[in-house]
């Protein structure tokens, strides 16, 4: 229905209503010329028609397309809205990890510090139970 783009929608009402009139008048037109006409005046409803159809099916999908992007726009800001609170827990988690790791951290290096002196040269190294613990901790 390109040609709906260049011609305006009165045209093909037109077309319908010139093809029904004549099809009606058509006792009127001298024997001779009524075949002819009425194929001409048929052939004007039916393509009347046909393009009205068109305009009507073109502007229902118009009306739908139109209901669609509302319906996107709504849910984009609705996803607008669940990517802001996403985020905002993603950097609030990342905080705890920090802070947690940094906290586990501190007591690793003061806890190795007591079993540094301990390690003696070409001895067992001994791993103590609360340096597992704070690797445990740190893995969660």
């Amino acid at each position: 229905m390109w040609l709906l783009k260049f011609l305006p929608d009165w045209l093909f009402y037109g077309f319908a209503f010139i093809g029904a009139g004549g099809l009606l008048l058509s006792k009127f037109i001298p024997q001779i010329y009524r075949p002819v006409a009425q194929l001409v005046l048929g052939v004007f409803l039916l393509y009347g028609i046909y393009m009205v159809g068109g305009i009507i099916n073109e502007q229902e999908w118009r009306t739908r397309v139109a209901e669609m992007e509302a319906k996107v726009a709504a849910v984009e800001a609705q996803s607008a809205d669940e990517n802001t609170k996403i985020v905002t827990k993603i950097k609030y988690k990342k905080k705890i990890v920090y802070e947690k790791g940094a906290d586990i951290v501190q007591y690793i290096d003061r806890e190795i510090v007591k079993y540094d002196v301990k390690f003696a040269p070409g001895g067992i190294c001994e791993i103590p139970k609360e340096f597992i613990e704070a690797h445990n901790k740190a893995a969660e």
